[in-house]
């Protein structure tokens, strides 16, 4: 069925307004309800900071350089946090501990918005906005400092940008390509038997990784010959990126003038790309700031090449004068004398940017393959930039807004991802802001504050931006725009045996290299129950291991307050559980902790598991939704809802579960209550019951449990 372009694109701006008031929402309720201390353990802050350096980075920007501060810690590592690069942060002077709530527009006012752009072991870089800089003194000195995480309103605003665009487009300006992906006309036909497209001559395929298997090499083919669109569909562990490196590597062979915009939803996905291409010396270039970026793929960051290029000696002086400038700030006491040197500095940035606009335009003219993120792509490095074809990786985990802020300067698009895995994260879906968005208020218009987007329309029943542009096509065009990668070279065969039956269609084969892999055929891990078997469930029915909720905690003056941690759910009995087939693995075992995770649908869980880090260094705790696209050799999967109810709450997203059952390589343990999961769904029960037929199936006795617990406490 076909779809009108502007009234998707106001579609898109309203749920996108609600979908920023809901993250502007949730930070200001953590900020004002919590101190600095317990936002750190949220994973949104990260208290008792020192300025240590200033410097100038891409754009001018001023990079400041934070660790611990002394007076507060005797290590100088950076304590636990969730603070990842990328993530927009208020940098201020830290409140003090007690005293009264702090709102996010206080702190705003005494401190400045930035990027985090490298997060190391001891210390980390915010890069502040110029503009911030411009307003502001940067907090420092001898004060101490903190940096809270907020609402990354930039990348709304960009994707805001791009859909007003696309609304005011008159049918004139619709290019075929566009016609196509909003089902206005048919996309070109594709030959079915696309084999013959291998051997000599001009325009064959000659393949530059031989190793590919036909799954792999029918995909590619297919994406070559497709006018306007194609879909990779990569199950786990099958090679999708793999793939897309061939294809682009046939893209420039076979068509000489082509230029491709490569893109992901996060810095890593792009990453992973940059760094498999850098070996085949071709012209590419990764825009982003170098140190969200690995560091093998510096080389290719524009930073890095406008020091080191041609067209970035221009650029050179002005930046050594501006870190000169900077090392000034630190050594004056005086106030006049700094305000002199932040107005040089103005003047300084001004010049800056002028001179580093033409060397980048020069840079990206020049490369034949650019890579971004989606919304990177909409800086003002590519702004009026086309390109032949545009390729998404991980397109399935992506807003279609943010897609389309690459794909407005495409003509054809290859599209890589899992629709059966989890899609992005909506915070708005069961938010007020959602509501609003959805009903409007008495005018009609959205509720919003100074930080939204504009007021926007009501939102159609059903729309959500759950809805992916992968899902979109295949619900438009159907399987004849994809293909399917159906060899996996991650899981053990019988780890995969269940996802592949109940959602791949039975598809999915374990290449021969991984089909029989065990942990106890790692070097020096011993041949014990625990890594013998691929997989094992841990059935904790009966109801001696109940969940609980976490909705409200003491603030230790016998005061409740909001948790944290909001209604998720925990569940001690099976955390005793988790530590004790940890234990097991690493210390009977001889497995690396590096090797092992533990997953949860529930945040509250990976709270009480917190100490498991410190016991065993290396191992890593997470949510099920953020270990999408991760692996590991052993992975224990904690379910945590075990009620007489049988309500699973999240659990009944079968793609969550899918994406938890298919990240190990060598060993999947499930614990969880087969009584009350069974209830959820028919996908749960099918599973319940596949475990309990195919798994090494185990009944945990509480008894037992609690004393081995308690003699491993006192060893």
């Amino acid at each position: 069925m076909a779809i009108d372009i502007p009234t998707f694109a106001t579609t898109q701006i309203s749920l996108l307004a609600a979908e920023l008031q809901a993250e502007v929402d949730e930070t200001s309720a953590l900020v004002s309800l919590h101190s600095p201390t317990a936002l750190q353990r949220a994973g949104v802050a990260l208290t008792n900071l020192a300025v240590l350096s200033q410097r100038t980075g891409l754009g001018g920007k001023t990079v400041i350089e934070l660790g611990t501060d002394p007076a507060f810690s005797t290590s100088v590592d950076l304590p636990e946090h969730g603070i990842r690069s990328g993530d927009i942060v208020l940098l201020a002077e830290q409140p003090p501990a007690s005293g009264k709530k702090r709102e996010v527009r206080e702190l705003e006012k005494k401190g400045v918005k930035g990027v985090v752009t490298r997060v190391g072991r001891q210390n980390l870089g915010v890069a502040v906005e110029a503009e911030e800089e411009d307003r502001k003194e940067l907090p420092g000195g001898e004060k101490r400092v903190w940096i809270v995480k907020l609402a990354d309103e930039v990348t709304w605003r960009r994707m805001n940008g791009v859909m007003e665009r696309m609304g005011r487009m008159g049918e004139g300006e619709y290019s075929y390509f566009m016609r196509v992906l909003f089902g206005l006309t048919t996309p070109s036909p594709v030959p079915g038997d696309l084999s013959k497209d291998e051997g000599v001559g001009e325009g064959r395929v000659r393949w530059f990784d031989p190793s590919l298997n036909e799954s792999q090499k029918d995909a590619i083919r297919f994406a070559l010959r497709s006018e306007e669109i194609a879909l990779i569909h990569g199950p786990p562990g099958t090679g999708k990126t793999h793939t897309l490196i061939e294809l682009i590597l046939q893209l420039l062979a076979l068509h000489p003038n082509y230029r491709i915009l490569v893109c992901g939803p996060s810095n890593i996905s792009v990453d992973n790309i940059v760094e498999r291409l850098s070996p085949h010396k071709i012209p590419l270039i990764r825009l982003g700031h170098p140190a969200r970026l690995l560091p093998s793929v510096l080389n290719h960051s524009l930073d890095v090449l406008t020091r080191t290029s041609e067209a970035g000696a221009i650029v050179k002086d002005v930046r050594a004068e501006m870190d000169a400038k900077q090392a000034s700030i630190r050594k004056t006491r005086s106030g006049k004398e700094r305000k002199a040197i932040y107005a040089d500095l103005k003047e300084l940035r001004k010049e800056y940017r002028q001179r580093e606009k033409k060397c980048v335009s020069d840079l990206v003219a020049k490369s034949r393959v650019v890579l971004a993120t989606l919304h990177g792509s909409g800086g003002y490095q590519l702004r009026d930039e086309k390109f032949d074809v545009v390729i998404i990786d991980e397109a399935s985990q992506a807003l279609e807004a943010q897609c389309w802020v690459a794909l407005l300067s495409a003509k054809k698009a290859v599209c890589a991802g899992d629709h059966l895995q989890l899609p992005p994260t909506i915070k708005s879906l069961n938010s007020s802001a959602s509501k609003t968005a959805a009903a409007g208020d008495k005018k009609g218009k959205v509720k919003k504050d100074a930080t939204t987007t504009p007021a926007a329309a009501p939102v159609p029943k059903g729309a959500t931006l759950e809805t992916t542009l992968f899902d979109r096509l295949l619900s438009l065009h159907g399987p004849k725009i994809k293909r399917m990668l159906t060899t996996q070279y991650r899981m053990h065969e019988l780890i995969m045996r269940f996802p592949s039956d109940e959602l791949y269609e039975g598809k999915l084969i374990a290449a021969e290299g991984v089909k029989a892999r065990l942990l106890n055929q790692l070097p020096d891990v011993k041949d014990i129950d625990e890594t013998r078997e691929p997989l094992i469930f841990i059935d904790t029915q009966g109801g001696d291991f109940p969940e609980k909720t976490e909705d409200d905690e003491e603030d230790g003056k016998g005061v409740t307050k909001r948790s944290l941690y909001g209604d998720s759910k925990s569940n001690e009995g099976e955390a005793m559980l988790v530590r004790e087939h940890v234990r097991c693995l690493v210390e009977d075992g001889g497995v690396r902790s590096e090797d092992v995770a533990v997953v949860s649908p529930y945040n509250a869980q990976l709270a009480l598991l917190a100490p498991l880090k410190e016991q065993y260094p290396g191992i890593e705790l997470g949510s099920v939704d953020g270990f999408q696209g991760r692996e590991k050799e052993a992975v224990i999967v904690t379910l945590v809802r075990s009620n007489t109810d049988g309500e699973v709450g999240f659990l009944a997203e079968k793609r969550r579960l899918n994406v938890a059952m298919t990240r190990p390589k060598r060993s999947l343990t499930v614990i969880g209550d087969s009584e009350t999961v069974k209830k959820g769904s028919k996908f749960l029960k099918k599973w319940m019951e596949f475990l309990e037929e195919n798994a090494d199936l185990r009944y945990p006795d509480l008894a037992s449990l609690t004393a081995a617990t308690a003699a491993a406490g006192n060893r």
